[in-house]
């Protein structure tokens, strides 16, 4: 069970770190911070008394105390999110999820495999397989920009939704140039709600346009609706960031936190394609999607999206190169333990790795129906 002194709730808010080794490649990291992250992944893996706990990294967090690690770096990286791989039995989805924003021309974070063992004492326990995340506002806005000097926001709460009198400063966390407003945000607020919106649509779209990157927000929901997710807007007031590019000053989506796509979902459940659902309460998506314009972009990118970036037999080769390359540290003698694992059996791994062959093509029919 889960015992006493587990991990605090609202660890993302009031994070603790504590001290330790990080060894990789025969090479030791000293003082290195971690910490737990998450909140469902989080609580439900300790309810479950499962030790494969969602951690952080933060590679210099003590250099205050410790000059000797100032500006300490795990190659070129100064802080690394460890996703436990909750609520997926492929242990794939945080690594693939990514790598199609990407591939469909929308900024999402880099991500890899990584076996993590913990040794708190009695020797090196294996505490599973992770997926290991960049971190947005660590390198990855310096990678996928041109420029990194804009403001850059984690949304979360009421005021993520964008709704009508939602609108406060407080839901936006600035998570770089903390000095200067939210006038970006509230300007794209302010474009989004203008009754120009229906008395003279194509001067909405120039204004909206002007502080807001329409075309990768229509990319980032043609992927997201098309693959399936529900745990972020639309349904859920959190998990994506808004990046000012300064080559354009405007805001731009960046998807985060995807271990629950490529299912139906729970919440009520994903987006149906048509997004028909969707009410005022979530305007970027429906004021969008009311325009028509904006729609036939939503509608074009949807017919590109299954035949390049989630292609099904695209998508069926990295599924199973994915599930072959991480399968002896999944299940298995060497693979995750009882107490250290979701997977009740080793053929629960190979049953989710087939549903989601499955489930790319059965998202293929679902696109073309819409479409044609």
């Amino acid at each position: 069970g889960s015992g006493a002194g587990g991990p605090a709730d609202d660890s993302d808010d009031n994070p603790i770190y504590v001290p330790c080794s990080l060894f990789f490649n025969d090479i030791e990291w000293y003082q290195v911070g971690l910490r737990f992250k998450g909140n469902s992944s989080l609580k439900t893996t300790w309810g479950q008394g499962i030790w494969k706990l969602p951690l952080r990294l933060k590679m210099d967090k003590f250099e205050d105390e410790i000059p000797e690690i100032n500006n300490q770096r795990f190659y070129g990286f100064k802080e690394l999110s460890l996703s436990n791989g909750y609520d997926d039995e492929s242990l794939i989805r945080e690594k693939v999820v990514p790598e199609i924003f990407r591939d469909f021309g929308v900024a999402a974070p880099q991500t890899a495999f990584y076996r993590i063992y913990v040794d708190y004492g009695d020797g090196p326990i294996y505490f599973g397989l992770y997926t290991m995340i960049e971190i947005v506002d660590d390198t990855m806005i310096e990678d996928q920009f041109a420029n990194d000097s804009g403001n850059l926001y984690k949304p979360e709460g009421t005021g993520a939704s964008f709704a009508k009198s939602t609108f406060n400063s407080s839901y936006f966390e600035k998570k770089s140039n903390e000095e200067t407003d939210w006038s970006d945000v509230e300007a794209l607020y302010n474009v989004l709600h203008s009754s120009q919106r229906t008395s003279d649509p194509e001067a909405w779209r120039i204004s909206l346009e002007q502080v807001f990157s329409t075309d990768q927000f229509l990319k980032w929901l043609a992927v997201n609706t098309t693959i399936q997710n529900w745990d972020t807007y639309g349904v859920m007031t959190h998990n994506y960031y808004l990046y000012n590019n300064p080559k354009n000053n405007q805001l731009t989506w960046i998807p985060w936190d995807n271990n629950e796509a490529l299912q139906s979902g729970k919440q009520g459940g994903s987006l149906s394609i048509s997004c028909s659902e969707v009410s005022s309460s979530w305007p970027l998506i429906r004021y969008l999607l009311d325009d028509s314009i904006y729609s036939a972009k939503y509608k074009t990118n949807l017919s590109k999206v299954i035949t390049s970036a989630f292609e099904s037999s695209k998508m069926t080769a990295k599924y199973q190169y994915y599930s072959n390359l991480i399968r002896e540290y999944a299940v298995g003698e060497n693979g995750e333990q009882r107490g250290y694992t979701f997977l009740e059996s080793d053929g629960d791994f190979d049953s989710a790795i087939s549903y989601l062959i499955s489930h790319v093509s059965s998202r293929k029919s679902v696109v073309q129906n819409y479409t044609n």
